[in-house]
């Protein structure tokens, strides 16, 4: 595998790197809605790279190596020796078929040699962990499934995703790895510490928290932001996330953060799902207990391409808004932290999301995360 990392601004278009591919099979993209909308970028990458396939997302921030920047489009192309590549893409009409969804992506990638999945989604219209389930009951626990949910800052307003086509909204990308040549290595971990009772969901369908301990999700999350911090739900929620628990089996936890609020209902509309009877409790940041986390899930990323050493490799990082909301001008500090873990020799971009997928790093099951950092570490031994 060979790849070059591409960055464009208004400025100074499409630079290039020092040793430019002359063909390429795979483009990942990452950039603002605004910049994305119009499709000329893509039309552009379509020019320089014909025969590859072309995915990528709207964002909440673009990371490039050490970097993280919003006036920029950040992109890797790559070139592969003995890995075949195949991308599918699904329409959203209706989100309440999220599983559906996901198990169309998959029947279409599923193969005998299927070594890996890596999706990006719409990031206002899914439900992440419906999408994740329909996927991973399609191609098993073993295939590993990594990606993230598109973003749009703290807009929240539109998403886009494009797979060989301009990017557009209501859209889901599916990518598949074929072959024993590739080497796929993930991580996920978040940082976040835990604080205030534990309570129990009372009241919920799929995404959508109506009730904690009998009383209004909506009425909890503004007695704790205050007057002033909840007049910029949802936005501001990203700052206190919660995490989702059965009492029976804790390696079921997973993060989760809002989407959308309905005052009129006092309800609560997550990125995935909230199960009812399960155990929630609010969490808080601290800045370097964050960056530790991002380093963690580098760790666990760098072990999965051990085999690839010699060879090149390239990650994609996928960190969520709330993170960057948090940490402020700080934020470089967790994405450094991945580059110290997977070295200065690793390509690395990656996107601020609404939500990231990876396998959960106890359970092993591929879950829909939210307030984390995910990495996926490519390499191949051909």
């Amino acid at each position: 595998m060979r790849s070059e990392q591409l960055v464009w601004n208004s400025k100074s278009g499409w630079r290039r790197g020092e040793k430019p591919l002359r063909e390429a099979a795979l483009v990942f993209y990452f950039g603002g809605r605004e910049a994305l909308g119009d499709g000329v970028r893509y039309g552009e990458l379509r020019e320089m790279f014909p025969a590859a396939h072309i995915v990528g997302c709207s964002t909440g921030g673009q990371i490039k190596n050490n970097d993280v920047t919003d006036d920029e489009i950040v992109a890797a192309a790559a070139s592969f020796e003995a890995t075949r590549l195949r991308l599918c893409r699904q329409a959203i009409d209706d989100p309440r078929r999220s599983q559906d969804y996901g198990e169309a992506i998959a029947r279409a990638l599923q193969a005998d040699d299927l070594a890996g999945v890596f999706v990006l989604s719409d990031g206002l219209n899914v439900n992440g962990s419906e999408l994740v389930a329909g996927i991973s009951k399609v191609i098993g626990a073993d295939i590993p499934l990594t990606g993230g949910l598109a973003g749009d800052g703290a807009s929240f307003q539109e998403t886009l995703v494009g797979a060989d086509c301009p990017p557009c909204a209501r859209m889901i990308a599916g990518l598949g790895f074929y072959g024993s040549a590739i080497r796929i290595g993930h991580g996920s971990a978040g940082g976040w510490d835990l604080f205030g009772p534990r309570r129990q969901v009372t009241k919920s369908a799929g995404n959508v928290l109506f009730e904690l301990d009998g009383e209004p999700a909506l009425d909890l999350y503004e007695r704790y932001l205050g007057p002033e911090e909840s007049k910029g739900l949802p936005s501001s929620a990203l700052l206190f996330p919660i995490q989702v628990y059965d009492l029976q089996q804790p390696d079921t936890a997973v993060v989760r953060t809002v989407l959308a609020i309905d005052r009129d209902k006092r309800s609560m509309t997550f990125a995935g799902d909230v199960p009812q009877g399960w155990t929630a409790q609010l969490m808080r940041g601290h800045l370097d207990r964050l960056a530790a986390g991002a380093a963690d899930a580098a760790r666990q990323a760098r072990g999965g391409v051990a085999a690839a050493a010699g060879h090149e490799r390239l990650s994609i990082l996928v960190s969520c808004i709330g993170r960057r909301l948090l940490m402020g001008q700080r934020t470089v500090e967790e994405v450094e932290a991945v580059g110290a873990e997977l070295g200065d020799d690793t390509l690395r971009l990656g996107f601020y999301s609404y939500g990231e997928i990876s396998p959960h790093a106890k359970s092993g099951l591929c879950e829909l995360h939210n307030q984390t950092m995910t990495v996926t570490a490519l390499a191949e031994v051909a």
